[in-house]
């Protein structure tokens, strides 16, 4: 279905209930730059570090997708978990993967109350920006912890500059980008209100310090166009 959510007037916050879900995937290729083009790097750079029954996570995994693509282009077999705590985007994700045939467990819940025991690999797109800096830099030092050695987190996120004229050029940049991909002036501007303290993005220094702050020896990015960046943490 076609993202529409934002042609009438906001009443509310942006959260990603029904509505949101139901045009999540049109919504994220639309309002995301390049994003196959992160979804393929994720993916080879991932398998390049998994085994047969590896266990991987996906935090605010939305409709699965990610988990879907790693499954169909991976030689071995995985244990694929996804969380979200979207119950609507939960629902959306069983119905893909059973299309799909893709055998993925997926778990309705906040990313605070699950155990991330043995994973070989973590993956977070666009999800730590949701949550709020303190509660952030504990579920990462988590996330560390329950690594296995040689385990890998990949994330992507949402990013700012330090310098507040390039900030601004950020900004601007990314709107073009919109208007390019069907997106109204009023459309962008009701999706930015309602996100307002909704997302609240770091720099990509702020990023790599964080990682490398709760014991990941290397961070580095992997992709990045503008305001928008993947990230790779490795624990040795």
């Amino acid at each position: 279905m076609t993202d529409k959510v934002f042609e009438k007037a906001i009443t509310k916050q942006f959260e990603f209930d029904e509505e949101v879900a139901s045009v999540f995937d049109d919504m994220l290729n639309r309002s995301v730059p390049f994003y196959k083009e992160m979804q393929r790097l994720t993916i080879n750079f991932a398998l390049n570090f998994l085994e047969e029954n590896d266990k991987v996570y996906d935090l605010g995994c939305s409709t699965a997708s990610t988990l879907i693509e790693l499954s169909k282009h991976s030689h071995s077999k995985l244990d694929l978990i996804g969380i979200d705590n979207s119950e609507a985007m939960i629902n959306r994700a069983k119905k893909k993967a059973k299309a799909f045939g893709v055998d993925i467990k997926l778990i309705n819940d906040d990313l605070d109350n699950i155990s991330y025991e043995n994973a070989k690999l973590i993956l977070s797109n666009y999800t730590l920006q949701f949550i709020r800096p303190l509660q952030r830099e504990k579920l990462v030092k988590k996330i560390y912890n329950n690594l296995r050695n040689e385990g890998i987190f990949i994330f992507s996120e949402k990013v700012i500059s330090s310098n507040k004229i390039l900030d601004k050029q950020y900004i601007d940049e990314y709107y073009e980008f919109k208007k390019t991909q069907g997106y109204s002036e009023f459309e962008i501007a009701q999706k930015r209100e309602a996100l307002e303290n909704v997302l609240v993005p770091y720099t990509e220094e702020e990023n790599k310090k964080m990682i490398l702050d709760v014991g990941f020896d290397h961070c580095e990015t992997l992709f990045k166009w503008v305001n928008f960046a993947t990230f790779i943490a490795i624990k040795k």
